[in-house]
Formats: structure tokens, sequence, C-alpha cells
């Protein structure tokens, strides 16, 4: 109710929604309506008179008179009423406007909301003007907008008052008087209309390197909004209408409620703001990506409420459209019980399928009828998110805008929002009915719930009152009802399957063939591209469109094209910020499994907390070439080092690692092959020649060595630590191979030792199942070499660093790129706890990245006065040691 709560002009009367869909408002003249009727006929009232594209509206003074509305489709004839007096000692009566009508709408008699009253018959309505000199240009212009109306076709009529709007607005211009400061200097002026539920208003827009300002044609609500451009948090780029006219700016945190939503008259125009806009927003185009927010959800730093106002945002979803109003799904399908189970996964709706397929016997019908139907063929023939849904939902707060969108009647009262379980029921039953849940269901404003502000809303057929809304059993009143919904939606269970409505709604299954096997297929005219409005000759025709665009409801921007990852839930606490119902209904995790490894886990947490205070603990260059692999027997004691020229070796080393029994380090090396050095005696134990070109990096995990080479393969070779100690001649076994298109450049294995990344030197990165030498993803993430990957330590994510100077995230379970992070120069090694990275780069600099926000978070730069070539850390994440092409070895600890 955002869009409500904004900005209260509870005392004022009129208001836009007074005018019809589509209808502008241009003009206000203070006036006295001398056709009075009642108690006072034969009196003046004085009030304001409204000139419109499509009615004129007074507006008395006296808040017990109703507001005169009247259409001028209904007028007979409009005209200036001059009396002529003869007498020349008389003094002459100031003109008057006098309109012959069919209809009058009578509204908010008695300064009630209500549904209109209408006045029909053939009457007379006369109008004087406080200014008289200006009557005969209200006169001529009222004129020009009957002829408007009366014209027979409606593309005839929107195109005539379309140019009536633009000749106003040429002829006028930005008020620069209304500037904050008399320094500011303007950089752009254009016009544009502001947007709010159901109504626009032109006007002129002027910004300048201070402020953002907006100037009403009429003046109306006020006569300039001010938006002070350093202040700004937030700004997205909006369709209206299915076309890319919108932008709406926020200068809150608060995610529902904008400060300013403009529609354009052409694209340009629109991104000519934005991007200037936008330079006074740090980072702005980085953070607002769906990727970084599901990043942010995955590993629970958001909850999944603020996890679906950011993706309502992303998809063009506003407070300010009902058309695109903010989509939140129904999670609860109890509204029977007396008590609510958020154990027991029967409480909860399955989310894998859209409302219309939950009911099978009524899915099955509408899949009949949908085999049957010529193209453009759909499956439900209503939305699940339109203005009219939106306004079943909030009529008791919103009772104008209900009034507005249904022509000045309120809804059958049989069909209103009389009871939760009822409107359930019908959307598992009904024919028609698939709408989903708006955020009000899951916030902390139970007003909609109620109706305090006294509206009749009329009688149902049992004989009582639309008066509240019936809550389910379990809710002891509104304040419980919203408590629990909010419970309900941070649940274990929604927590798993949020991801399943997500590709419903703005995921991968929004569309063909994905779309169509979901049953989640409607009207075309709902998708964005579905219909070119622009490209739309007939004028009637396009009218059409557009008001069935506006007022059937409209799909999201799809965001993602391929599955939606499953948020990470096994510690999952929940991040409402509402009271818990108790500490074991929320918890997925029992006291009892917590053990030392949970301890150890705080450690490293501890250590990463404080990866920003690196301090330098030793410093060593014992090498004559760059350092490019590093190796220790733990503890401490000893560290083994292999570099570029080894004088030990004779060989080109690219990698190296220890065996378990600290006993032989293995090397991998340029000249195709790896070799074993045994540490006791300081001379070289075994070859293995597998490759034919060189091998880039090696890992070993359970006595199984794994390759990397330009050869473009991955090769698991059969490799006994015990056996290579023991000074035998090894036999390695090839038990798996791996082929890719382009040399393999770096390789990583899974914490669990089932998963294999590789990255090529044409940024391609493939995961692999030990088990199967067939990709499970692959995606090209960098446009050049990879330098390295590595596993996030639960296995859910891959990060890697490329030539690019890219950092990227890509999600295991569907091989989705869910974030890149632009680094000013090339990183070309590091370590992550799966949320901060610790980075090397080209320069030398070691950086503390913060992954959720896309920023640098620490830097401690020329560590090294060259590259940084390698990194290690140890299991605690404790101690840090780092190489590069400055042949030195560095020693550093995070101090606590």
């Amino acid at each position: 109710m955002a869009f409500i709560t904004k900005k209260d002009r509870s005392k004022e009367r009129f208001s836009l929604l007074l005018l019809d869909l589509e209808e502008h408002y241009f003009e206000q003249h203070t006036a006295y309506n001398l056709s009075s009727r009642g108690p006072v006929a034969n009196r003046r009232s004085s009030g304001s008179l409204k000139i419109c594209s499509k009615s004129v509206i007074f507006e008395p003074d006296d808040a017990v008179q109703p507001i005169l509305k009247i259409p001028l489709k209904d007028c007979k004839g409009i005209a200036t009423l001059e009396e002529t007096v003869h007498n020349p000692f008389t003094e002459s009566k100031p003109a008057c406007i006098i309109i012959e009508t069919k209809q009058i709408y009578l509204i908010k008699e008695e300064n009630v909301v209500a549904p209109y009253k209408y006045e029909r018959g053939e009457t007379k309505v006369t109008f004087q003007l406080e200014a008289p000199g200006k009557t005969e240009d209200v006169v001529q212009m009222l004129l020009q907008l009957h002829r408007a109306s009366c014209l027979d076709k409606q593309g005839d009529q929107t195109a005539m008052v379309a140019a009536i709007l633009q000749s106003r607005l040429a002829r006028t211009c930005f008020d620069k008087n209304s500037f904050q400061h008399v320094t500011e200097i303007p950089h752009m002026e254009c016009v544009a209309e502001m947007v709010s539920p159901l109504v626009t208003n032109a006007g002129h827009i002027c910004i300048t390197d201070c402020n953002l300002y907006f100037q009403p044609m009429n003046s109306y609500p006020d006569s300039v909004v001010q938006i002070g451009l350093h202040s700004v948090k937030r700004i997205y780029k909006r369709r209206h209408g299915l076309r890319p006219l919108g932008l709406e700016v926020f200068c809150t945190e608060n995610d529902l409620c904008s400060d300013i939503y403009l529609k354009f008259y052409n694209t340009k125009e629109r991104d000519e703001l934005y991007y200037y806009i936008a330079t006074f927003l740090e980072n702005h185009i980085v953070e607002c990506t769906a990727e970084s927010y599901m990043l942010q959800w995955q590993r629970g730093h958001i909850s999944n409420y603020q996890y679906l106002l950011h993706l309502n945002n992303l998809a063009d979803r506003s407070v300010n459209d009902l058309s695109q109003y903010p989509v939140f799904p129904w999670v609860i399908s109890d509204y029977s019980s007396t008590e609510l189970d958020l154990l027991n996964p029967a409480s909860f709706r399955d989310l894998s399928k859209p409302i219309g397929a939950l009911n099978t016997e009524r899915l099955e019908r509408l899949l009949e009828r949908y085999r049957d139907m010529p193209e453009p063929r759909f499956m439900y023939g209503s939305h699940y998110s339109s203005p009219g849904y939106v306004l079943f939902y909030l009529v008791r707060v919103a009772p104008e805008h209900m009034l507005c969108l249904q022509n000045g009647r309120f809804d059958n009262a049989d069909r209103m929002f009389n009871s939760v379980g009822e409107t359930w029921k019908n959307c598992l039953e009904g024919g028609t009915d698939f709408k989903e849940l708006i955020p009000e269901f899951y916030g902390s404003d139970g007003s909609f719930l109620k109706n305090l502000l006294g509206l009749n809303l009329g009688r149902r057929q049992g004989g009582g009152r639309v008066e509240k809304v019936e809550l389910p059993p379990w809710a002891s009143d509104p304040d419980d009802f919203l408590e629990k919904m909010r419970l309900a939606l941070e649940s274990q269970y929604v927590s798993e399957h949020l991801h399943e409505w997500i590709d419903l709604v703005f995921g991968y299954k929004q569309r063909g063939c994905e779309a169509v096997a979901a049953h989640n297929v409607f009207h075309p005219v709902t998708y964005e591209g579905g219909v070119d409005c622009d490209s739309i000759e007939d004028p009637d025709h396009k009218i059409a469109m557009l008001t069935q665009i506006l007022e059937f409801g409209q799909t999201p921007r799809q965001l993602f094209v391929t599955p939606h990852p499953q948020r990470i839930t096994p510690r999952f606490h929940n991040l409402s910020a509402t009271p818990s119902l108790s500490s074991s209904e929320l918890s997925p995790v029992s006291p009892s499994m917590e053990s030392f490894e949970d301890l150890t886990e705080e450690s490293k947490k501890m250590a990463w907390s404080n990866m920003n205070k690196l301090a330098l603990q030793s410093c060593h260059k014992i090498h004559k070439e760059a350092v490019t692999g590093i190796a220790l027997i733990l503890p401490l004691n000893n560290i083994y080092i292999y570099f570029f020229f080894s004088q030990m070796t004779l060989k080109a080393l690219s990698s190296c690692l220890m065996l378990p029994d600290d006993k032989i380090v293995v090397c991998s090396s340029w000249d195709n092959n790896v070799y074993f050095y045994s540490i006791a005696y300081g001379r070289r134990q075994d070859t293995l020649m597998g490759h034919d070109d060189a091998v880039s990096h090696i890992c070993w995990r359970d006595d199984k060595l794994y390759t990397a080479s330009w050869d473009s393969t991955v090769k698991i070779w059969k490799c006994v630590a015990d056996d290579i100690s023991s000074k035998k001649r090894t036999q390695f076994d090839l038990l798996a191979e791996f082929e890719h298109e382009a040399g393999v450049n770096t390789l990583d294995l899974s914490p669990a030792g089932t998963l294999l990344a590789t990255g090529t030197k044409e940024g391609t990165l493939t995961l692999w199942d030990i088990a199967n030498p067939l990709p499970l993803n692959q995606l090209t993430c960098h446009s050049g070499k990879i330098h390295q990957v590595a596993f996030s330590p639960d296995s859910r994510h891959i990060l890697s660093v490329g030539e690019d100077s890219c950092l990227a995230v890509t999600d295991v379970q569907t091989g989705m790129l869910i974030a890149t992070v632009h680094a000013e120069l090339e990183q070309r090694c590091l370590c992550w706890d799966g949320n901060t990275v610790l980075s090397g780069g080209m320069s030398g600099d070691l950086s503390v990245w913060d992954l959720l926000s896309s920023k640098v978070i620490h830097k401690i730069p020329a560590a090294h006065s060259g590259a940084v070539t390698c990194m290690w850390m140890n299991e605690q994440c404790s101690s840090i040691i780092t190489g590069g092409v400055d042949k030195q070895i560095i020693l550093w600890k995070p101090e606590y």
C-alpha cells in the first residue's frame, strides 16, 4: 500500500482518480456554479473548475456538496453567455460558461467516498469564472476537446487529444525560478508524464547538476517536484504499456515506494536522463543485477521477502503501475485448520506449478480447450496479476482507485475480497481465477483486511454487509495473520522450493517449450515483445491493444533463462524481522547437530571476517625466477616452493602439491611431464609422461592424481602415495580422460571430491562428474584465458578469474553464471570462503572482495613488486602465503 501511504492527501477531495483512464487534466480556474440545486438553489456556489480532456469537473468549496463531473461526450452544447445591458449607467454582468448536457456525475456527496450518483436528463449548468477575462479562452478549449470526444473512432479521439496536449506543452517551458539554488546548471529539459496508479500527469522535466525537477502542466498536486540527485539510491528503467518509456527513481531503501515514476515520449530521452542520474550513484549498474541479488539470497544474506521485492523491481514491477504491480506467491494451502503447522509440507502450496495447474481436474479442462485453440494459443484466459486483482485485495484502503477503474462503481458484494479461505478456494477451483498475491500479504500493515474507512461496500446474498475480511481459523486478528504469513514465506519449506516459483514467473519456464511443459502459458499480449504497439497503423486497433495491455495485466520481464539455483538451506536461519513462533519451529538445525566441526567453521568465519586486516609476517627472496607454486609440510616447519626455473630440477614448473605422507612433492611441468620428488633425499623419485603438451595444473585426492594440460585434456591417474614413497617404480594407471575443445589451464576438485571444475585458455568453464566423462555444465564465462577456478566450501558455487579482469561466480546446480565482478586489473590467483575473496593481481596488489556488494573492501597495494602468481591458505584460514614474479614468498596473517 505504499502508493496510498506515501503522501497523505486525505483532506483533498479532488484527485486525478476522478478522471477516466488515460484522461488528462489541463488546467483549473476559480469559479462559481450558478446552477446550484437543493437548499442552496439560486445561490452561487464557489469552487474550482477543472478542464480535462474528457470531462469538466467542478469541486465546490463546501465539502458537503458533491463534486460535479460532466462528460464532454454527453454535452449537446458549450457556449459563452454574455448578457447585453442597454442602460449605460448599469454595470454589465461578467460572461458565463453555459454547458448543456445529458448526464452529470455526483461524486463524494457529504464528502463520503461512495459509488458515483448520476443525474440523467437534459439540463443546463452555468459557471462564472472569478477571472472573467479568461472565459472565452476556456470556452474555446472546451469546444476543441468536445469536438475530440465526439469523433466516431476512439483512435481519432486519442490522436486529437494528444495533439492538444503536445501543443499545450510546446507553448510552455520549465520555470527556472523553481530552482533550489541560483547557481544550478541545467543539463537537460524535456516533456514527460508523472505516473501514479491508474493515472498520469503531463509536465516538464529539468535536470541540473544538483536536482531533478518535474513541473506538472496543471500544477497538481504540487507546482514542482524536486529530487536531489545525491539523495538518489536506485533508478530503474521501466516498461510502460510494454514499451521502454518509463523511469523510476528511489531515494530511500524502501523497495516498494519510489519518489517519482516518469513516462517519457521517446526512449532516447529516457535513457539520457537515466545515464546522467546513474553517474551520481556509486556502482549502480553492478549492484542492481538479478545475479548479485541471487547470490545474496542463495547464501542467506537477504530474506525470501527481500529477494522477491528485488526481482519484482528488476522485472519492471512497480506499485505505481497497477498493470505491473509486484507479484508474490500464495505459499500456504491450509486456510481451515485452527493451528498452522509450518513443519508439515502439506500446509504449503506446490510452488513448482502455476496456480492454474494446482487443480488436476480443472487443468485437464483447460488443456483440452488449449489443444483445440487456433494460434496463438494460451492456457489461461486471465492473468495472475492485473489492476483488477490488485484492487480486489486493496479496495478497503484504496476505494477511489477501484471506483476509477470500474467507472464509479464497486464490484458486486459477493465478488469482493470477503474471505482469505474463499479466495484461495476460488483460485483452486474457479474457471477464470488464477491470481497470485501481492506484497501486502507479507507486510506489517493489516489495514487492507479491515474496513477502517467505514465504506459501504454493499450486502451479500445472505444479507450481511461487506466489512472486514474473514481470516483463517489459525489467525486471531490481521496482525497475527500477517505475522504467520511472513513466517510461512521465510520457512524451511518455502526456502527450499521458492526457486521453482521463480522459474515460472521470472525464469526459464516463463516462455517457450518450458512454459508449455509447465502449463504456464498466458495470452501473448501479456508478454514483453508479444505485441509491437508502435507498428500498429490502425489507431483504433492500437488503442484497443494498449487498453487490453493495461487492464489485462502483464507478465514480468524475464530475468533468468536457465534453471534458478536452489537456496542453501542446511543451516538456514530465519531472516524475518518479526518475532518467531518458537525457535524449534523455525530452525532446521537442532542443538544436537552442533559439533567440533562447527567450532572449526566458526574459526574460519572469524578469520575471513578479519581478512581485511592482513598483516605481513615475513618476506623471503630465495628464488632466481618467478614463484609458480607453493606446497607445505604441516605444520609450517618447511616450505617447498617451485618456480619458473628451478635450480634443483632444471625444469620449468607450473604447479606443485604435497602428498599426504609429507614425503613426496609432486610438480607439473611445461615440458609435458609430472615429476615426483623425494623430500628426504632431495631428488626425483618418479616421472609421469602422460600428456602431449604442457601440464598446467594438478590435484590429488584419495590416491588419484588429476592432471590438466594444454593438449585439451584432463586425465585421472591411479597414484598411491605409499607406493611412490616406498621407492618402487610406480604404475600410473589411466582411470579417466576428459576431452576439451581448448587447452586446459586450471582445475579444481569439489571438497567432497565428486565434482571437477576446469578452465580453458579460451575462457570456458566446464563442470564434470568424476564418474562420468561427459560434462554436466559448460559455459564461456570469460573472454580470455581462465587463470584459476575454485569451488566454494559448500560446493554450491565456482569462482573463476581470467585474463578479462573479471571474477565470475557460477552456480554448480544449474551451471548458471550468477555474478560477474569487473576488477580494475587482471587477477591471477585467489582463495575464497563463498562470500569473501582474497585475490592477487597483475600489479602485485592483494585485494579483499565482498562478492555480495561487488566491491573491494580492502587492498594491500604493491604487496609484490610484480604479478602475484600463486597463493596458499591453511585449513583454518589463519595463514596465507603468496608468491610472485618478484621471486618472493610472503607470509600473511589476519589480525584479530
